[in-house]
């Protein structure tokens, strides 16, 4: 059996149009693979991240990381961050390890493997090269009106309504 896929389109490009603004990592290149530490096997640490500030209204960030390549229809989400506080533009290496090490009143909600961290990249063997999305997400609201028993699904759907911008930064991955 091959796991030879087509190619998931770039999730972002489906969604409504709205402001873009930069994201930059000193872990993670644009378009080039991951280093070892955001790799599940390597060290399961999530990047660091540094933003601009969001666009005109912005009032908290959610930060993602999501792999539209994953075997499965869904995709895969390995971060989710919500109501970073606005005046926060940048995560330390190895805040997606616990609540904890989040800003102000920010927190997790369970990633595809149920738990409330960062998980890195653990493509299937043999599989193609995998994309994986960080994503800041500039909010119109102080909190985006979730808790940590939301889904990833339900943040998207609320990020839907609430997104004032979008910052992209994608980094690959193959095992």
């Amino acid at each position: 059996m091959s796991l030879e896929r087509p190619v998931h389109p770039d999730p972002y490009e489906l969604l409504p149009t709205v402001p873009t603004f930069s994201v930059t990592s000193s872990d993670v290149t644009d378009g080039q693979p991951l280093n070892d530490a955001q790799v599940n096997e390597g060290g399961n640490t999530s990047p660091q991240l540094s933003w601009e500030p969001g666009p005109e209204g912005t009032k908290s960030y959610v930060v993602t990381c999501y792999d539209p390549d994953a075997p499965i229809v869904s995709g895969f989400w390995h971060w989710v961050v919500v109501d970073i506080p606005a005046d926060v533009t940048s995560l330390d290496t190895g805040a997606g390890a616990s609540d904890d090490t989040l800003p102000g009143g920010a927190f997790h909600v369970r990633n595809d493997l149920g738990t409330r961290e960062f998980t890195g990249a653990a493509p299937p063997a043999g599989d193609q090269v995998h994309r994986y999305y960080f994503v800041v997400h500039a909010v119109t609201d102080e909190k985006l009106g979730v808790d940590s028993d939301a889904t990833p699904a339900v943040v998207g759907f609320n990020l839907a309504f609430k997104t004032a911008g979008r910052a992209v930064l994608v980094g690959t991955y193959q095992h």
